[in-house]
């Protein structure tokens, strides 16, 4: 025997009727619970109103129908018009119930939310999930009574038979364009501070990927938050109810990395004590990071590859292999095209990984995003250390911030709140001060790339870029030639070392001053 499930939106005259301001009726929710011809096994509502007026909603339509099986499902979109968000939010949560099945009856309501929402339903009723629609029926009798019903949604035509086939022949546009709106308030992503737009397009593009069954290569500099993005495609994708498992490969011994990644058995190897259930075996329904994969041995990426392709491992010391359901992401800070063009990383696993790739930019990249991540992070210290004795919230000077914002953190945003973090501690009043700043950023050697990576920005001064360069190689000159002035102008092919006083004068060099 089938049973019967409704799934609805909240809207916002199914609030007022629990609220009691709606000036006639129940509402379109309660409406349809209080049918008398259908009585449903199983109710689901969805709502992307706050979480506490929904459940206030849900206990009110429990006493008011006697139906005491709600369930609530909080949605947070992008927008309650977005058609993108609503299709990709719902048939997520429709898939998530392991629907269709052929012993559960489905009915979509359409009156309760938005037109874009009622819109939804219908192409997911006529394609993916298979149900019945409905919506709220409202008529006046001669004498002005108001009445409410429900009636059935018949539509003369099957998207799936009549319409997709030659949808598929020729893509529409305009649907295209829907799809490829931005995603920008997916609450898993919340935890990514950015405002740049390069930093929005890897989340959306993340936010896409998530919800496909396939591997993720996250490509990216140290610091740049590549475990931040898989955590948040774990919480977005399908699997978020199941573990998720972080692993750094490059921190694994070389001989333990098969025995840590897939197990093994009890003796297998000296000093197997017990057997292990391995990353995989603990990942498995979920997601595991395999963090700087470009760091996995050879040997290794032979056993990963044949995982990913057939779904099962081989614990080291067993002959028999086990099944695994584990979706992996990727992370790496190497040019893995490089490592594969060098032999030391598999082709095959490469673009066995590279189904989604996301890059994320430098710090420097999105200089714009400095600021923001100051504040947020300054925001994150003080709430931290807030308990602590004698602390006070600190705060940043005008001076302290423009130095953190023309610093090119090759470090990333690890870097920024470590430098940050060390001031506060250090600083022994409440304002953190440039000097502050200064005591506390690791100067690492200079490079190259350091100085030409420097980061663009409304205050950016190139002249007094040019003027540290000049600076360094004056005192090393000083250093070198101890302090005589001549043999330090022959030293950087000055013409006479009264051009190298003038030089050192603008720069306010003193003759003893030496290169640290």
């Amino acid at each position: 025997m089938q049973k019967k499930w409704l799934i609805s939106w909240i809207g916002e005259t199914d609030h007022k009727a629990a609220e009691g301001t709606l000036r006639d009726g129940v509402g379109p929710v309660a409406n349809a619970l209080m049918d008398s011809s259908v009585k449903y096994d199983c109710i689901h509502l969805l709502t992307n109103y706050p979480h506490e007026r929904s459940v206030q909603f849900c206990d009110w339509l429990e006493q008011k129908t006697g139906y005491v099986a709600v369930n609530l499902q909080d949605v947070h979109l992008a927008g309650p018009t977005h058609y993108a968000d609503i299709y990709l939010q719902v048939s997520q949560f429709l898939t998530e119930l392991k629907l269709p099945k052929d012993n559960i009856e489905l009915t979509f309501h359409l009156s309760p939310g938005t037109p874009a929402m009622a819109v939804i339903w219908i192409m997911l009723a006529k394609t993916r999930f298979p149900a019945s629609l409905i919506q709220s029926l409202q008529s006046k009798l001669d004498d002005g009574t108001v009445t409410f019903g429900i009636e059935k949604v018949d539509f003369p035509f099957d998207l799936a038979s009549d319409f997709l086939p030659e949808f598929l022949q020729r893509s529409d546009q305009r649907i295209e364009r829907l799809a490829a709106a931005p995603l920008s308030h997916a609450p898993e992503f919340a935890k990514i501070i950015h405002c740049s737009a390069m930093m929005q397009e890897q989340i959306d593009l993340s936010r896409r990927v998530a919800i496909h069954n396939v591997p993720i290569l996250i490509l990216g500099e140290t610091g740049t938050g590549k475990e931040l993005f898989a955590t948040a495609i774990h919480e977005a994708s399908r699997r978020k109810a199941q573990a998720f498992i972080a692993v750094n490969c490059g921190a694994i011994p070389k001989e333990l990395v098969n025995s840590e990644l897939f197990g093994h058995k009890k003796g297998a190897f000296t000093g197997a004590d017990s057997a292990r259930k391995g990353h995989f075996r603990e990942a498995d329904g979920g997601t595991l990071f395999l963090d700087e994969i470009g760091d996995l041995p050879l040997d290794a990426q032979v056993r990963l590859l044949r995982a990913l392709q057939e779904g099962q491992i081989t614990p080291v010391g067993e002959t028999n292999p086990i099944k695994v359901d584990v979706r992996i992401i990727a992370a790496t800070h190497r040019d893995l095209m490089a490592e594969v063009a060098a032999g030391r990383f598999r082709e095959d696993l490469f673009h066995r990984l590279a189904v989604g790739i996301i890059h994320l930019p430098p710090l420097r990249d999105r200089s714009e995003d400095i600021e923001l991540l100051i504040e947020h992070s300054l925001a994150r210290i003080n709430n931290d250390s807030r308990d602590l004795p004698e602390w006070q919230n600190k705060i940043i000077s005008v001076g302290a911030k423009n130095i953190l914002l023309s610093h090119s953190w090759p470090g990333n945003v690890r870097e920024l709140y470590h430098t940050l973090l060390r001031a506060a501690i250090w600083s022994r009043q409440a304002e953190i001060t440039a000097a502050d700043i200064s005591r506390n950023l690791l100067q690492m050697p200079a490079s190259t790339n350091q100085i030409l990576d420097q980061p663009l920005h409304k205050g950016f001064d190139l002249q007094a870029l040019l003027d540290q360069v000049e600076r360094h190689y004056l005192q090393r000159a000083i250093k070198k030639s101890a302090g005589k002035k001549k043999q330090a102008a022959e030293y950087l092919n000055i013409s006479n070392y009264q051009t190298l006083s003038n030089r050192m004068e603008k720069l306010g060099i003193s003759s003893g001053e030496q290169a640290e």
